[in-house]
């Protein structure tokens, strides 16, 4: 018998179904803001990464030499393939640029819960807008999609940052700092004890002191802004106005209810330029972010392409089902089935035509295919929850009916087959409708 590989995961059709309602409702929620779906290939050049992110990065990569010589790697990210795409027909694409995919993608790294090394997000992208209200689009997307879902504001949280905030600051200092290493070590702030993240800032050239006041400045609420602009200057002033400007946005898009300022909210990933933001459960139980995102207004220059402003969300469904299981709002698992076209006798031809008709209305409709009894037929119904078993027997065709029996009450009736399904026809259930 063969394993699965660690850090991949089987979805059987029950939690697949839940997922997918999911999805669909992430997808639905950027459509409805005019965002179009593109296609990304699961193969780029292990380079593209490489130069990104240095030749440390090919550890964590599914990274190899293919028959043609090329080195590839299945990618890890979505950005800089959107990147890649963008600098490709640039000159063609009107502006701003809305895209979402939902994809898998795969980092070799030790699996932990939330964390797998194949896994699933839904991308979100704005191109061409440095405009605050683009920043507040995309929270709003994830707002509305997580508020369809049926969570809260008392079930999550945005923390919104602005990394030319922590980098003025950074250079607010009378030292030598590396501030994208003193940022990285802002992003691990959370997972490690106070004395590493200040051996970190270290390492990135902060003094021991200068360490330990740059944290403080870090723990600054909105309402304590101003005073960071008085110790950083003009630079961290056009950050701080930028961060209230997207938050004043996010107002008026309906979302700044969830928005909260945590400047310990860094992004670990070099390319992000301004605002960021990470999406937590507010209880504390879900450890792990549900969802990351923020500027990026430098990555198509760095491609090739012309300056060009970027932001994007990336809700992972790894996480996210913790945070809905957390709330009680997961979608339920148990499958159902609209109708189970039950035959008796020598009647496939009239089932079939029925089954067909029902299934041109949108409903799920089972018939048998593996020669069962009518006992047989019946239980299979049961098994996979048919809501209604529509019976086809010799008997009734010869009067012309079919019977119709509901499975939750056991009623049953009998309805002329040229009038069925006529108002026996119901509307297909949605969890999140």
């Amino acid at each position: 018998m063969y394993e699965r590989l660690k850090g991949f995961r089987d979805f059987y059709p029950g939690e697949m179904r839940a997922r997918r309602e999911t999805i669909d409702t992430l997808e639905s929620a950027a459509q409805r803001y005019g965002f179009r779906e593109v296609g990304t290939p699961a193969l780029e050049r292990t380079e593209m990464y490489v130069d990104k992110s240095g030749e440390e990065i090919v550890d964590e990569l599914y990274a190899f030499t293919d028959q043609g010589g090329r080195d590839v790697a299945m990618t890890p990210e979505l950005t800089p393939t959107v990147a890649r795409m963008v600098v490709a027909k640039q000159q063609e694409l009107s502006k701003p640029i809305k895209w979402y995919s939902t994809r898998p993608f795969w980092r070799y790294e030790e699996p932990q819960s939330g964390r797998f090394r194949e896994f699933y997000q839904t991308n979100v992208d704005i191109f061409g807008s440095s405009e605050p209200e683009a920043d507040a689009e995309v929270l709003a997307v994830v707002g509305d999609a997580l508020t369809d879902m049926g969570l809260s504001g008392e079930d999550f949280e945005f923390r919104v940052s602005h990394r030319d905030i922590l980098s003025s600051l950074l250079g607010s200092f009378d030292a030598d700092v590396d501030t994208k290493q003193a940022i990285r070590a802002v992003d691990k702030s959370q997972k490690v004890s106070e004395a590493e993240y200040h051996d970190l800032l270290h390492d990135a050239g902060l003094s021991y002191d200068q360490a330990a006041q740059f944290d403080d400045l870090l723990q600054s609420s909105e309402d304590d802004l101003d005073e960071l602009v008085e110790f950083g200057g003009e630079d961290v002033e056009a950050a701080v106005t930028n961060l209230r400007d997207v938050l004043a946005a996010t107002e008026d898009f309906g979302v700044r209810e969830f928005c909260t300022v945590s400047l310990t909210t860094a992004r670990g990933l070099d390319y992000y330029t301004g605002v960021v933001f990470e999406c937590f459960d507010s209880t504390g139980e879900v450890g792990r972010s549900v969802f990351g995102g923020g500027r990026y207004d430098d990555l198509i220059e760095s491609f090739g392409g012309q300056p060009t402003p970027a932001v994007g969300v990336a809700p992972g469904h790894s996480t996210l089902p913790l945070l809905l299981q957390r709330a009680g709002v997961w979608p339920e698992e148990e499958l159902r089935t609209d109708y189970y076209v039950l035959t008796v006798g020598d009647t496939r031809d009239v089932a079939a035509d029925i089954a067909r008709e029902l299934r041109a209305e949108g409903h799920t409709v089972e018939s048998d295919v593996a020669g069962r009894s009518f006992g047989g037929q019946l239980d299979y119904a049961d098994s996979i929850n048919a809501e209604t078993v529509v019976i086809v027997g010799e008997r009734d065709l010869e009067e012309g009916n079919v019977t119709v029996k509901d499975m939750d009450t056991g009623d049953q009736v009998q309805v002329p087959v040229e009038e069925f399904p006529g108002a026996h026809d119901e509307p297909r259930y949605t969890d999140f409708e």
